[in-house]
């Protein structure tokens, strides 16, 4: 379902001979499984208390997309970025605004909006201007794929080849000082080098795969999957869940959601759907309270990490057609979302709690809603919104 949505409209350039992703098929087990899931879902989501809750529909979704680019939007001629916070309008942090970024992209894949599109031009010009356009001094090898993602897929949109070639020499210049074959391949989270994890793993396979996508170069292909071939083997388990990292005591830290996300991208893209699957459920079953993802708290490193989870959840479902079985778990957290922000229409990633007046919020902060209202399709059927 298209919503149109009110963004910023700066001017744009368009250009539309850069390559599409290819949809890839579950197979016929997998969806037999997804099947049997819906059933045992469809009990999940009926228990508990259900609260009165308001659907929300796609004015909605302007709405609270409005006030958040009324909260943190800054734009100086063609150059934008999303402030720290209410009261701090220094731009975000790097990794933290380019994630913010891939949800303005997010928009505009998932709307089709050319003022969304308009926007992502100022935001990554906004980033080089912040950040410069080679990345390598950032010790975070991390910081630097959610970059490449950012501007690997506003390229795309975009049709500015220059973003692409941006994205492509610091994911080649990030790879060849993070991979080696030290506990079996991977790349270190850092330039110390003492730590491979899943926060620098899953999103270098799915940078790698688009820059196979975008420049058909099948080297590419091969490092998303010996990237992701080095995360399944080393640290998902059989029901589902990724570990944080692995060093020399072994496997380190329990999932997260965004870990989950980057993983579920990686399988999708890679063609890997039963994969995506299986972390996709392990998260909707194991990681949820009455089907509300976590609560990962304010003024911190992981307030947005649902956002991610939400961006690779929702193409995963997209491209094979999976809204029965995801859909109705998206719009539960997206009327949870809605129905708890303030007055200012500012919602934080608290969704079972109300969003506190007065807060000065992170841009971080308040993501996770806007990622939610985006993933789901307005509806006028309120789903259950669960007491935890």
């Amino acid at each position: 379902m298209m919503h149109d949505l009110p963004c910023p409209d700066p001017g744009s350039s368009t250009c539309s001979h850069l390559e599409s992703a290819a949809d890839v098929a579950v197979s016929a087990s997998g969806r037999n499984a997804f099947r049997n899931l819906a059933g045992l879902l469809m009990l999940l989501f009926s228990f508990g208390i259900n609260l009165p809750a308001r659907a929300y529909s796609t004015n909605d979704v302007g709405t609270i997309f409005s006030a958040y680019n009324s909260a943190f939007y800054f734009q100086n001629g063609t150059n934008g970025y999303f402030k720290n916070s209410q009261t701090d309008g220094s731009a975000a942090y790097f990794w933290t605004q380019a994630e913010t970024i891939e949800c303005v992209i997010d928009a505009y894949e998932w709307t089709s909006n050319s003022a969304c599109k308009s926007m992502i031009t100022n935001l990554l010009n906004g980033f080089i201007s912040n950040n410069g356009s080679s990345w390598t001094y950032n010790m975070y090898n991390d910081d630097i794929m959610w970059a490449v993602l950012a501007f690997a897929r506003g390229g795309v949109d975009t049709g500015m080849t220059n973003y692409c070639n941006i994205a492509k020499a610091n994911f080649d210049a990030c790879y060849a000082r993070a991979y080696d074959s030290t506990y079996g391949g991977g790349l270190w989270w850092t330039t110390a080098n003492n730590y491979k994890n899943a926060a620098v793993n899953g999103p270098a396979s799915i940078a790698a795969n688009l820059m196979f996508r975008i420049y058909g170069d099948p080297a590419y292909l091969a490092k998303s999957s010996s990237i992701y071939n080095w995360e399944k083997t080393t640290l998902f388990s059989s029901i589902g869940s990724i570990a944080d990292g692995y060093n020399s005591s072994g496997v380190v830290g329990g999932p997260t959601t965004y870990n989950q996300g980057t993983f579920i991208g990686a399988a999708n893209l890679l063609g890997l759907t039963n994969d995506a699957a299986l972390a996709a459920n392990f998260t909707m079953m194991n990681m949820t309270s009455g089907g509300i993802l976590p609560q990962y708290g304010i003024a911190g490193n992981n307030s947005g990490f649902n956002a991610i989870f939400l961006r690779w959840l929702t193409r995963f479902m997209k491209d094979q057609n999976l809204q029965a079985i995801y859909e109705p778990w998206l719009q539960t957290n997206a009327v949870a979302a809605w129905n708890i922000r303030r007055a200012d229409n500012l919602s934080w990633c608290q969704w079972l709690q109300a969003t506190p007046p007065g807060t000065n919020f992170y841009s971080w902060d308040c993501i996770a809603s806007l990622e939610a209202m985006f993933a789901a399709d307005p509806t006028q059927t309120v789903p259950p919104l669960p007491v935890p």
